[in-house]
Order: structure tokens, then C-alpha cells, then sequence
């Protein structure tokens, strides 16, 4: 039994009279009649609410593959249907229709479903978390979300399903040569090679070799937005700092959008274990860490775009403009830069051949399945990589470690004591990646580590390398119209307002700041700071507007 099955009542619970009372006080909408199996909402519908039966009951279906239905549960008098998707009007993931006797529902949609949370605390925590839990299982349970058809390890399932993953959404891998449910499909629909993976959307449509802004649109997970609103906060970043930010601002009744071109949870987002983060003794994982933080900012009425890439900050006209990809701009009273820091590429031949197929810049059960038993190799001294090694090195057969300098001078003291107490961790102390053995196609075979004090190398068959080597600051996009430092990091500080850049109304936090503490707590903390200097910033403005 799951650890989601334990907790059955809280993932369909029963709401009593007093509290179906308070929760007709936010319905979106009167009662609805639906008659004996009339469809109540189906997979993929956009902006479906949340209904609350009233009376008869609300069968829900999820996506059992490519072409069958399961039953998911049956929400009856006091249950209320949806999951996280319904706080942000997101495409639905399973279907309901009316039971045999019909129902009777209140809707709630997005708005409507985010007040009762906010405006009921003790309502708001039995919705929130019965959502929560249901995305969880449908992630658990497989099948209910997006298929992807291809070959199980290659470059373009993992980055698919690194990216559904990281987003939280369910998803299932067929493998082309030993699925024949898959197989057949591709071989209906005449796909060729090279446009493999097929990615089936749960609410039906065929992608062929998408990108992931492509399967995003698909899933209907990017909102649509406004381009004559001006919000009140451009948070350019979903990490821990970006979203520390969303989650205050919107709370405090400011307008909020969050972009981010990759996923959210940034670096941090990546990580297996963060063991020494405040409140968490047992640890978190950056993607649980990351999850929680998004959902209360859906909660709060923060707009989160993601996949959603910011190439430029225009800062000449009245507002603040962010030029994104797919022809939006987003105008904004002010603009925080949360952009964090992309993953520094040692200076190695033919890298990026790799990249995908054999090297990856983070550790997810998704790689540690791919190499389990095998021996492999990770570059970095960092916390990051101390977690990383820790996390794997249980699951393979050996695991070089390779670092340029001592870890007691780069990495907490718990991580190494955690490493030196693994048995299958040899740690090589002075080495990098000099050189890359293998192919796109075969991927990598092996990697040779020279000695950066005498030049000797040795060579080791590795099919996964780590990299866990720093980052280089992610701000290209807003280099016209902040300073800098010499290594490209944003600089901040006035006596007012310590995390304002050079241009008044754009600030930054978190790793892509000059001189900020590179680790999960200073983020937050930076992200929750940064508001109130927002809120000064504004009332000032307002002041002189008379």
C-alpha cells in the first residue's frame, strides 16, 4: 500500500453541513442539474472548476493508457471534485460525468475555488491538501497524464520527462520496440524515425518530436496573459527566491506574474535531498521543496508561466516591459530578477554531442534508474554535488568522485561524512574531465580525468557523468538595463533599498544577486525581503503621484 492510500480520507474527504454552508458563500455560480452520465468535465478542458455535489454523485475517470478509461473514485454528497490544475484553470487531467441518479454541484472556479481557501482557513487546509494528494496520485499511478513513446533513455524522453516531471505532472514512457500498444501507434500514424518521440496529450492530440514549449501549449499549462494589464510584480525566476517572492507578494494583495523558461524550482528544483533547510530535519527534495511553493502561490492568485523564456527587459517607456518568448510582453510596476544561474560546461571536446546522452547537469530518480548497478562518475565539490553523490551512490555499483580541491574546503561537514562513510564513493581529489568517449547515437562509453598538478590522466568506461561545477549567472537578458559586476552577476544597494538594481523599480535576489549566500534559505529569505521594498517602493510612487 502507497503512502497515498494511507491517507484515503484526505484525499476524498467529506465535507460536513457547516462547512458545505461556508462553501456556498464562494461559489463561483448556482447549482447545477446534470442528468444520469451527462459529462460534468472532461480531460483536457480548460477552466473546468471544482464542483461540489450536493446531491447524487460525480464518477471520475483518468487515462489508463492510450486508449482506455479507469475509474479514479466516485465523489458523492459533500465531496468535491478537481485537483491542483483547478486553482489556475489549468487543463484538466481526468474526466467526470453524473452518476446513475444524476447530481446537483456547486462550481468553483480558479478565483473563486483561491478565495474559499484564503477566506476559510480550516476549509482552505481540507481543499488544499485533497488537491495536492490527488495530483500526487495521479503521478504515483501512471498512465494519467502524458504518454511519451520513444526509446526510454534517449536525449528527447528524458528531457520530456525531465520536464514533466520537474512540473509535476504525470506521465508514462512506452517503449517503442517492447510496447505494442505504442508501436502500433507509431506505425498508424506513419511517424518516422527521426520525428519520434510521440507525446500523446491526455486530451488526445498527437505531437511529433515536440519542444517543450510546444507540449506545454498541448497541456494547456501556460496561462494566457494580458498584455494591456500592468501588474504590480514581473518575477523573472520560479525558484526558491522567485517563488518565495510570488507567494508574499500575492498574499499581501499585489498583482503577480512568475516566468521561467525551464521548470520551477530552478538548481535547487534538481536537487534529491536538501538536508539543511530550516523546519525539515528529515530533508526535502528540491522538487517536493518546489512544489509546495508553487501551489501556495496558485493559492494566493500568482500567474506562474512556465515554460516561458524572458529575452529581453525593456526599461525606456513608462513601464517596465519584459519582451518573452512567443511574441508576449508583460508590463510591470517593477521587475525582480530571480533568474538564478545556468549550469557552467567544463571546457571539454565535443560536450554538448553528450549532453542528454550520457551527461546530465542534476541527479532525479529519472537518471538514478538509468544507471542503477553501473559504475559512474560525478564532477563537483559543492553541497549539490555532496547531495547528489549521497543520493546515488546507493543505487550504483561504483562511484568516482571527482574534485579539484579538498572537500572539507568546499562542502558542509555533514555531506562528508555522510560520503566518506559510502563504500562505493572514491573520491579523486585534483582531477577533471579532460576528455569524451562515444557517440550521439551509442551515447557516452567513456571519460578520461587528467591531474591538474602533474598532468597524468586515467581513463574510466562510464555510460553517465555527472556535472556539479558551478553556475555562471543567468541575467543576458536584462544587461541593458542593470549593472553588473566583472563576472556578470547583478549588482544591487542603496541605503533604501538594499535589493534594488541600478534602475529604479528592477530588483534582484538569489543566486543571480552579486554577492548573495548561494543556498536554498538566503534565496527565501531575499524573496520574502524584497516585497516589502516593493511595497515601499510603490507607496512612494503613489505619495508623488499626490
Amino acid at each position: 500500500m502507497s503512502t497515498i492510500d494511507t491517507r484515503e480520507h484526505q484525499r476524498f474527504p467529506t465535507l460536513s453541513p457547516a462547512h458545505i454552508d461556508t462553501a456556498r458563500r464562494f461559489a463561483s455560480g448556482p447549482e447545477v442539474r446534470f442528468a444520469a452520465g451527462e459529462s460534468v468535465y472532461a480531460i483536457g478542458d480548460l477552466h473546468a472548476p471544482a464542483w461540489l455535489v450536493l446531491a447524487g454523485s460525480i464518477e471520475v475517470v483518468r487515462r489508463d493508457g492510450l486508449s482506455r478509461e479507469a475509474p479514479v473514485t466516485t465523489h458523492g454528497v459533500g465531496q468535491f471534485s478537481g485537483e491542483v490544475n483547478q486553482l489556475a484553470g489549468r487543463a484538466s487531467i481526468a474526466a467526470g460525468h453524473a452518476g446513475p441518479d444524476g447530481c446537483t454541484a456547486l462550481p468553483f472556479d480558479a478565483a473563486h475555488l483561491r478565495a474559499l481557501m484564503v477566506g476559510s482557513a480550516d476549509l482552505g487546509e481540507i481543499v488544499m491538501r485533497a488537491l495536492i494528494l490527488r495530483r500526487v496520485s495521479l503521478i504515483e499511478e501512471g498512465g494519467a497524464g502524458t504518454i511519451l513513446i520513444g526509446v526510454p533513455g534517449s536525449p528527447d524522453i528524458m528531457r520530456l520527462q525531465g520536464f514533466l516531471s520537474r512540473s509535476g505532472l504525470p506521465n508514462l514512457v512506452l517503449d517503442i520496440h517492447s510496447d505494442e500498444e505504442g508501436r502500433a501507434l507509431v506505425e498508424r500514424t506513419g511517424v518516422l524515425p527521426e520525428e519520434l518521440p510521440l507525446v500523446v496529450c491526455p486530451s488526445g492530440p498527437l505531437l511529433k518530436h515536440p519542444s517543450n514549449e510546444e507540449l506545454a501549449a498541448c497541456l494547456g499549462i501556460v496561462p494566457a496573459i494580458d498584455p494591456d494589464r500592468l501588474y504590480d510584480v514581473a518575477v523573472v525566476g520560479a525558484g526558491p527566491a522567485g517563488l518565495a517572492t510570488a507567494v508574499y507578494a500575492a498574499s499581501e494583495g499585489l498583482s503577480v506574474v512568475v516566468l521561467d523558461a525551464r521548470a520551477m524550482g530552478g538548481q535547487a528544483g534538481a536537487s534529491s535531498r536538501i538536508e539543511n533547510y530550516l523546519g525539515f530535519p528529515t530533508g526535502i527534495s528540491g522538487q517536493a521543496l518546489a512544489g509546495r511553493a508553487f501551489n501556495q502561490a496558485l493559492k494566493f492568485g500568482a500567474e506562474v508561466a512556465i515554460p516561458v523564456g524572458v529575452e529581453r527587459l525593456d526599461c525606456d517607456g513608462e513601464h517596465l516591459t519584459l519582451v518573452c518568448s512567443g511574441d508576449r510582453r508583460i508590463a510591470a510596476a517593477t521587475v525582480v530578477i530571480a533568474s538564478g544561474a545556468r549550469y557552467r560546461r567544463p571546457d571539454v571536446p565535443n560536450l554538448a554531442t553528450f549532453e542528454g546522452a550520457g551527461i546530465s547537469y542534476w541527479v532525479s530518480p529519472i537518471e538514478a534508474r538509468l544507471c542503477a548497478g553501473e559504475d559512474v562518475a560525478l564532477v563537483g565539490g559543492g553541497n549539490s554535488a555532496g547531495q547528489a553523490v549521497v543520493f546515488l551512490a546507493p543505487q550504483v555499483n561504483r562511484l568516482h568522485l571527482i574534485v579539484r580541491r579538498p572537500l572539507v574546503e568546499t562542502m558542509s561537514r555533514y555531506l562528508i561524512d555522510r560520503i566518506a562513510a559510502l563504500p562505493n564513493v572514491e573520491v579523486h581529489v585534483g582531477y577533471e574531465v579532460a576528455a569524451l568517449e562515444g557517440d550521439r547515437i551509442g551515447g557516452l562509453t567513456a571519460a578520461t580525468f587528467r591531474n591538474r598538478h602533474d598532468g597524468t590522466t586515467y581513463s574510466c568506461a562510464l555510460r553517465h557523468l555527472f556535472l556539479f561545477i558551478g553556475a555562471d549567472p543567468n541575467a543576458d537578458w536584462a544587461r541593458d538595463c542593470v549593472d553588473t559586476d566583472e563576472k556578470g552577476f547583478v549588482v544591487t544597494g542603496n541605503a533604501a533599498l538594499p535589493l534594488e538594481t541600478s534602475k529604479p523599480g528592477v530588483f534582484a535576489i538569489g543566486d543571480v544577486r552579486a554577492g548573495s549566500t548561494k543556498r536554498v534559505a538566503a534565496a527565501v529569505g531575499e524573496g520574502a525581503a524584497v516585497v516589502a521594498q516593493i511595497h515601499a517602493l510603490l507607496a512612494d510612487r503613489k505619495a508623488e503621484a499626490g
